[in-house]
């Protein structure tokens, strides 16, 4: 059975991860879970799991944690750990054999480069990790062999369909977006877009932040850059095509002019579970292989549309490639910026176009010198996050321009 740690387990990835794991109960075993504040949720995983480790946000989180695992009834006994340091002890720790890199920000950043170093396969769906620290963590896992599987869907497209030709055969990536919920709105509109209505996706449920990303399409800019680091192939290799259904995920083109293309329903559990089980493909336990799993009806669907992306109402997209093509700190900077940005929208302190405004204003800003280590990411993306807020400060006192 192959030991795990999941970095995030009370989120959108981690929960379904762990549905993925309930499905296939001869195949994994929960070494470790690690969260933030949603104790409540925890205390149940820990209850059904029984991982030896699990991980809380805070210090002060430690002993609630406890109290209510008790309250379960658990008696195993099960280490709690804290923070940061408690994430790296235990994605580095010996019975672990892969981790799946789904907590939000850069705490998760720094458990998975940690893992990496580790020699810890990593099923990743942690952004920052390589928006922020691509060249890092991929160096890293080279010299140690370390395999990556992508979560994100799109990602984990083109790695399925690699395995129908080699790399050096490619000729580019065509990464699919829904287009989010305002496709269609003219961008005369964006001012009067609330954080209601960019959280109301038309296809996913996700996160707050990745649902908003979607919205602006810089969830596309970000994967612009996680595919050049997961498959090592420059920007002008890596096309984004609107796909408003999300059946085609992702798509490659080879160098004979043939197109392989991965298809599915929009359900999260396909790609946990594909890079949990790779390089096998298995039927879920608790799911006959006629049943219920999610299994897509192109009877149905009948009509699949593709469109280009208008970078002149989402820029952000642009923002994503020039990030990359400048190289050192700009990708961190950007994600850096979209995540305070973000926040920003989402509390009302920030209007839906201005978004991108302050991402580029802050990528201007901040020095474009090499990362050489974690401490130097964690540091740019400290002083970016600190400029994003010095600006939508000033954009809410109306001194932006």
């Amino acid at each position: 059975m192959k030991g795990l740690c999941i970095l995030g387990s009370t989120g959108s990835i981690g929960t379904n991860t762990l549905r993925v794991v309930r499905g296939l109960p001869d195949r994994f075993r929960v070494v470790a879970l690690c969260a933030g504040k949603n104790l409540d949720m925890l205390a149940q995983q820990v209850n059904e799991f029984a991982p030896r480790v699990a991980v809380v946000g805070s210090e002060e989180c430690v002993e609630p944690l406890r109290h209510r695992i008790s309250a379960l009834g658990y008696a195993a006994p099960v280490r709690i750990l804290a923070a940061a340091e408690g994430q790296v002890e235990a994605a580095t720790l010996p019975e672990v054999e892969l981790v799946v890199s789904a907590s939000h920000g850069v705490t998760g950043l720094v458990a998975t480069y940690e893992a990496v170093r580790a020699g810890k396969p990593v099923a990743l769906a942690n952004k920052e990790t390589l928006v922020a620290a691509g060249e890092l963590v991929m160096e890293s896992a080279r010299a140690r062999g370390v395999d990556i599987f992508p979560i994100d869907s799109e990602h984990s497209a083109i790695h399925q369909c690699l395995r129908s030709g080699h790399r050096h055969e490619v000729r580019r990536l065509i990464l699919t977006a829904s287009g989010g919920p305002f496709l269609k709105t003219p961008k005369r509109g964006f001012g009067s877009i609330t954080p209601e209505l960019a959280l109301k996706h038309p296809i996913w449920r996700m996160g707050g932040r990745i649902t908003i990303d979607s919205a602006t399409l810089m969830n596309k800019g970000l994967e612009v850059i996680e595919a050049h680091w997961l498959f090592g192939l420059s920007s002008a290799q890596i096309d984004v095509m609107i796909h408003p259904e999300s059946i085609v995920h992702s798509m490659i083109e080879f160098c004979d002019g043939a197109i392989m293309a991965q298809l599915g329903v929009a359900d999260m559990r396909i790609p946990i579970q594909y890079a949990l089980t790779y390089p096998d493909r298995v039927a879920p336990a608790d799911e006959p292989t006629n049943g219920s799993a999610p299994r897509l009806d192109l009877l149905r669907k009948r009509r699949l549309h593709f469109e280009q992306p208008d970078i002149r109402r989402f820029p952000c997209l642009q923002l994503g490639r020039a990030a990359l093509e400048a190289g050192g700190a700009s990708a961190c900077a950007l994600n850096a910026a979209d995540e305070v940005a973000v926040e920003a929208f989402l509390s009302g302190r920030l209007r839906f176009p201005d978004i991108p405004q302050i991402i580029e204003r802050v990528m201007a800003a901040v020095p474009a010198f090499k990362l050489s280590s974690i401490t130097d990411v964690l540091e740019c993306d400290r002083e970016a996050r600190q400029r994003a807020r010095e600006l939508i400060a000033a954009a809410s006192s109306g001194s932006l321009n």
